[in-house]
């Protein structure tokens, strides 16, 4: 019994000291390397982005002077046209007709003031020698004066009757690109119909129409120099136009007219800027989105892939004593492109952790591998 006693103490003892020496082996586990960057103040430009549609700075609308069937139709939709270009043309039969026969009362009344001359002609050397009355004269000079309205008024309906014929064939006011053309080869037109032929649009320059609300508009002109609403239009910095696919047209824009009130209904202020369209390439009726840049001075920028956000607040850590996280607050004061501007929360010279968050904890330790800001901002530009 004494035997067996011995042995089940003398496993026990060796079972604990194995144990401790299993215990003192196991080392803690490094700390976790992750990429950390040092902010520094520097300028940035971010953008309010706004809705915008666009127009030519020439919108008109072809309509037909004259009655008629549609004869001849010279264009497509869509073509580019230069300005004294046959559009359309209408049957001229009937004006024609109307011309010649105002040539022909042209040429009768014209006869008539002739005759009516010749006898005031007559005699006028007969009444200087008292061989008739005066009466007789002035009865001629009379008649003579109205074969002459005569002749003026058949003249008018002449040159009414050419502008008709005129009419008929309808040429391009403007150079510029055929909209819609909703009538055929022999639609009856007129001047009474509620389409129009066609839209002829003028793109050379486009103007871009948006809206501000009340709070954006009092932001936006607190920020610009000028005393009235002109002056301020003077000193704003050239727009950007994002296009429908997101890229940024090549040619900037100037903001150049904002309407005198607002809107009751939306509650908002339209304003147009104009843009070059050298290439064409803008057309009426496209959307896009005008981006108003504003700089910013001695902000500080920190990527939003080095932040996260907890009820609707923003958060980032920052790099402490002994390489332990702090999570911070901060407020954003802007944005550009994947980057926040920061004003409060953070110092210059600070550093925080870029990227790995999910995994991180207030006060772990982590073996940082720094990253410089530029090599950040050249691989993803703002």
């Amino acid at each position: 019994m004494r035997a067996a006693l011995a042995i089940l103490c003398i496993a026990v003892l060796a079972y604990s000291c194995t144990s401790s020496a299993g215990s003192s082996t196991m080392a803690a586990p490094p700390p976790q390397a992750l990429p950390v960057v040092k902010l520094n103040t520097s300028s940035a430009t971010t953008y309010q982005e706004f809705p915008a549609s666009l127009e030519g700075t020439v919108n008109v609308e072809i309509r037909p002077q004259v009655i008629g069937y549609l004869e001849k139709i010279y264009v497509d939709e869509g073509a580019y046209v230069s300005k004294g270009q046959p559009l359309f043309k209408i049957n001229d039969r009937v004006y024609n007709e109307q011309s010649s026969n105002a040539i022909a009362n042209v040429q009768a009344a014209q006869a008539n003031m002739e005759k009516a001359q010749i006898e005031v002609n007559r005699l006028t050397p007969l009444v200087q020698g008292k061989v008739i009355s005066e009466v007789q004269l002035k009865a001629a000079q009379s008649a003579y004066d109205a074969a002459k309205a005569n002749y003026a008024q058949a003249k008018a309906v002449k040159g009414n009757a050419d502008i008709n014929v005129g009419y008929t064939l309808i040429t391009a006011p403007v150079s510029g690109y055929i909209g819609h053309i909703p009538f055929k080869t022999g639609s009856l037109v007129g001047r009474g119909e509620a389409e129009a032929l066609t839209v002829l649009s003028e793109v050379n320059n486009v103007y871009a129409y948006f809206s501000m609300s009340e709070s954006d508009f009092l932001h936006f002109t607190a920020d610009i120099a000028g005393k009235s609403v002109e002056e301020k239009l003077h000193h704003i910095a050239p727009v950007e136009l994002q296009l429908p696919d997101n890229t940024i047209y090549g040619q900037k824009g100037k903001i150049e007219l904002v309407q005198g009130q607002f809107n009751r209904t939306s509650g908002t202020i339209s304003f147009r800027a104009v843009f070059p369209n050298n290439e064409k390439l803008l057309r009426s009726g496209i959307t896009g989105k005008i981006r108003i840049p504003s700089l910013h001075q001695n902000q500080m920028v920190v990527p939003q892939e080095a932040t996260y956000e907890l009820q609707d607040k923003v958060f980032v850590f920052a790099v402490a004593d002994s390489n332990k996280v702090v999570s911070k607050l901060i407020n954003i004061s802007g944005k550009s492109g994947n980057y926040y501007l920061i004003d409060k929360g953070l110092n210059s010279g600070e550093t925080i952790v870029y990227s790995g968050l999910q995994r991180l904890r207030d006060g772990m330790v982590i073996a940082p591998q720094t990253i410089s800001m530029d090599s950040i901002l050249k691989s993803n530009p703002m």
